[in-house]
C-alpha cells in the first residue's frame, strides 16, 4: 500500500514537471516567435493580434484588455471577452495610480475593472506607455508563472509598438523638416533682399522669420514709375507653413493687381476680394501700403487692420492709422479711406508688424508704441540703414535674454523732398 502511494506521488511529481517543462517551452516558442516577428517589422496591427493568440490560445486567458496611450488618451486596442461598449469606456483619469502590477479586488468601482484580476502597466522611464488588464483565470492554474510570462510578453510588445511610434514621429519630423526647409528657400525668392535706394528715397528691411525661417509676415517695394513708387507690410494670421503659404499668394495677388495702376482704395478693394476667395473667409490678413509721387510730394496710404506706421518729419510724429478693417476675412470691404499727407520736409517712415510690439523684456513689459515713437524722433535723420541697424540694438538691449515670440518685420523707408 505504501509503495503504490510513492509511486502515486511520483507520478503526479512526474506530471507537475511535464507541465511546467511544458509551460516553459511554450513561452521560449512565443517569445522568439514574438521577437522574430519584431524583427521583421511587423506592424502595430500585427503584433497586436499576435499578443491576443498568444494570451487567448497559448496562456488559455479568458478575458484581456490593452490599453495604449494615444494623444493623450487612452484607447483599447487589443481585447479578449469583453464587450466593444467596455472597451469604448474611457479610464483615463483612473490609470495615473497604477505604477506596478496590481490586484483589482479592491478597486471594483468601474464597470470594466470589474471584468479583470489584476492590472500589468508597462512604464517608459516612469512614464506609462502600456497597461494590461487581465482576468479569467481558473483557480487551479499556475498563476504565478503565467503572469510572470504575460507580465513578459506585455512588456515586450509594448516597447516594440512604442519604438514604432517614436520612429514614426522621428520621421514625420524630418519630413516636416525638409518641408519647412523647401517652404524657406521659397519664401525667400518672395522678399525682396535689395531695396531702392536713390536721391529721392531709400528703404531698409529687418527681417526674422519665428520658425525654421518661414513666416507670415510679408513686405515689399515696386517701383512704378520714374516718380512714383510703392511699399508695404503684411502680416498674415497664424504662423510656420500655412501662413507661409497663405504669404505666397498674397504676393502673386499684390504683384498682379498693383500693376493695373486703379486708384489706392479700388486696389485694396481688389485685393481684399482677391483674397476671400482663396481664404474663404477662414484666415485674415493685416496690411498697410503706401505710394509717393514725387512730383506732388504726396504720400497716400491705406491702413488696413495693421499697427499704424509712425512718420517722423519736421520733430513731429504722425501716425498712419487711416484705412479699412483687415483683408481676407469679408468678401467686401465696408469703406476704404485713403490717408495723404503732403510732404514739406524730408521724413522717415517706420512700418512693422506686431512682432516687434509683442517683445517684452525681462519685467515682462512690451515694446510699446510710444517707445517706438520717441525712438524714431530721436533718430529720423538717419540713413534707413543706420536707423535699422540702431533699432536692431535698441530691441536686444531691451529684450535682453528673452526669446522674439513672433514673425518680426521693419521696413524703414526715408523720403529726400
Amino acid at each position: 500500500m505504501s509503495d503504490f502511494s510513492e509511486i502515486k506521488k511520483d507520478l503526479s511529481i512526474k506530471k507537475q514537471l511535464e507541465r511546467e517543462v511544458s509551460l516553459k517551452q511554450l513561452q521560449i516558442n512565443c517569445l522568439l516567435t514574438i521577437t522574430q516577428a519584431i524583427n521583421d517589422n511587423v506592424s502595430a496591427e500585427g503584433l497586436y493580434k499576435m499578443y491576443n493568440s498568444f494570451l487567448s490560445w497559448e496562456m488559455g486567458v479568458k478575458k484581456m484588455a490593452l490599453y495604449i496611450n494615444e494623444e493623450d488618451k487612452w484607447i483599447c486596442t487589443s481585447s479578449i471577452g469583453i464587450s466593444e461598449e467596455l472597451e469604448k469606456i474611457d479610464i483615463s483619469n483612473r490609470l495615473h495610480k497604477y505604477n506596478r502590477l496590481k490586484k483589482l479586488e479592491d478597486d471594483k468601482d468601474s464597470l470594466l475593472f470589474q471584468e479583470f484580476d489584476l492590472i500589468i502597466p508597462v512604464l517608459h522611464k516612469d512614464i506609462p506607455i502600456t497597461y494590461a488588464f487581465i482576468g479569467g483565470f481558473d483557480e487551479e492554474e499556475d498563476m504565478y508563472n503565467k503572469v510572470r510570462f504575460i507580465t513578459t510578453i506585455t512588456n515586450i510588445v509594448a516597447v516594440a509598438i512604442e519604438n514604432k511610434r517614436l520612429f514614426r514621429k522621428q520621421v514625420e519630423q524630418e519630413k516636416l523638416k525638409h518641408e519647412m526647409g523647401l517652404a524657406s528657400e521659397m519664401q525667400q525668392t518672395m522678399v525682396p533682399t535689395v531695396l531702392p535706394k536713390n536721391a529721392h528715397y531709400e528703404l531698409s528691411s529687418i527681417y526674422k522669420p519665428h520658425l525654421g525661417g518661414v513666416g507670415g509676415d510679408y513686405f515689399d517695394c515696386i517701383e512704378l514709375s520714374e516718380d512714383k513708387f510703392t511699399f508695404c507690410v503684411a502680416d498674415i494670421s497664424g504662423k510656420g507653413l500655412a501662413a507661409a503659404l497663405l504669404m505666397a499668394n498674397f504676393q502673386a495677388c499684390f504683384h498682379t493687381l498693383i500693376t493695373k495702376k486703379s486708384a489706392m482704395d479700388v486696389f485694396v478693394m481688389d485685393l481684399n476680394e482677391a483674397l476671400f476667395r482663396i481664404t474663404k473667409g477662414d484666415r485674415f490678413l493685416t496690411f498697410f501700403v503706401a505710394e509717393y509721387d514725387r512730383k506732388t510730394r504726396e504720400l497716400s496710404y491705406v491702413n488696413s487692420g495693421h499697427n499704424p506706421p509712425v512718420m517722423a518729419m519736421g520733430n513731429k510724429i504722425y501716425n498712419l492709422d487711416k484705412g479699412s478693417t483687415i483683408l481676407g476675412s469679408f468678401e467686401q470691404l465696408p469703406a476704404v479711406e485713403v490717408g495723404k499727407i503732403i510732404l514739406d520736409e524730408n521724413a522717415i517712415l517706420l512700418s512693422f508688424t506686431d512682432g516687434l510690439t509683442d517683445i517684452q523684456n525681462d519685467k515682462s513689459e512690451y515694446l510699446q508704441e510710444s517707445l517706438l515713437y520717441e525712438f524714431t524722433l530721436k533718430n529720423y535723420e538717419l540713413s534707413t540703414d543706420e536707423f535699422n541697424k540702431k533699432l536692431e540694438k535698441y530691441i536686444v538691449d531691451f529684450k535682453g535674454e528673452g526669446d522674439y515670440p513672433d514673425d518680426l518685420t521693419v521696413l524703414t523707408c526715408k523720403i529726400y523732398v
